[in-house]
């Protein structure tokens, strides 16, 4: 049976977005155990997305967009500008420390931001490994074609493609366009899958769905999917890692690792980036 999953808002200052993952429901979709839709909203000039320094440990964070422009800079020294179909693919491992900003010319002009930024758990003996970074443009980014269907392989392999980014766990993660009437199969055999609903109406074993609604695909579930009208989704799957613990930005198999972290970030013992010394506070309570 396919579980549907319409998540919860979460206020983050300038916007709101809409958190799907984790869900009481479903906790993880394979080694995916966060879900964040931004927008899609319009930023008068002055306000906009502005993340001061934060870590993270124990995840890959995944950012992709639809629409708008985001600064990412962080403690290895990337410092570049995600735009709509490009990948961020940031390796936290045993801690890194990141900003998400805009250019001032952004930030100084009426613009829109829409976008999804996931978190990949990473297998335990990964959980510290050395930090990594990559930013990969959208046309270097396998596309599929195939009767109604068109894909890009955001990560993992799907379809007989495998895309650029290195990943440490069996997953995929693609940006699907379905034309009206067309029928789509989730790739991956014996993983955890789910559709997310980006636009358009989809027809999920006869059940109508619509935007901003997840749906959970169990591994021995096949369902009929086609597409009502023309339609966007995101598809994402994988082996499950097995439990993990999550606490504000920290991801690991260890509730003692968490603890460590909070008290290293605490402390300012996490590395930091050149030129930018307004961190985030440890929060009193974990809001993920």
């Amino acid at each position: 049976m396919v579980k549907r999953i319409n998540g919860k808002e979460a206020d983050l200052g300038d916007m709101t977005v809409r958190r799907i993952l984790p869900h009481r429901e479903v906790r993880s979709v394979g080694p995916f155990v966060f879900f964040d839709h931004m927008g899609p909203v319009k930023f008068e000039p002055g306000y906009g997305v502005d993340v001061p320094p934060h870590p993270h440990i124990g995840l890959a964070t995944v950012t992709y967009l639809f629409n708008g422009a985001i600064l990412h800079h962080d403690s290895l020294g990337s410092n570049i500008e995600i735009t709509p179909g490009d990948l961020n693919w940031m390796h936290a491992g045993r801690g890194i420390t990141h900003s998400e900003r805009e250019t001032e010319i952004v930030r100084n002009s009426v613009h829109a931001l829409h976008g999804l930024q996931l978190w990949v758990a990473l297998p335990e003996e990964d959980e510290e490994s050395d930090p990594a970074f990559y930013h990969v443009p959208k046309d270097d980014l396998p596309i599929i074609e195939d009767a109604g269907l068109h894909m890009r392989l955001i990560a993992g392999e799907a379809f007989g493609k495998t895309a650029p980014v290195p990943v440490k766990s069996k997953l995929y993660y693609l940006d699907v366009a379905i034309d009206e009437g067309a029928q789509l199969v989730l790739p991956g055999e014996n993983q955890e899958g789910a559709i997310y609903v980006v636009s358009g109406t989809l027809m999920v074993d006869g059940e109508s769905h619509e935007p901003q609604s997840l749906l959970y695909v169990a591994p021995e579930e096949i369902p009929d999917i086609v597409a009502r009208t023309d339609c966007r989704v995101m598809l994402l799957g994988g082996l499950p890692l097995g439990k993990r613990h999550l606490w504000w930005n920290f991801v690991s198999s260890s509730k003692d690792r968490i603890e460590a972290a909070k008290s290293d970030w605490a402390a300012g013992n996490f590395p930091q980036i050149d030129g930018e010394d307004d961190a985030l506070p440890l929060p009193a309570r974990s809001t993920g």
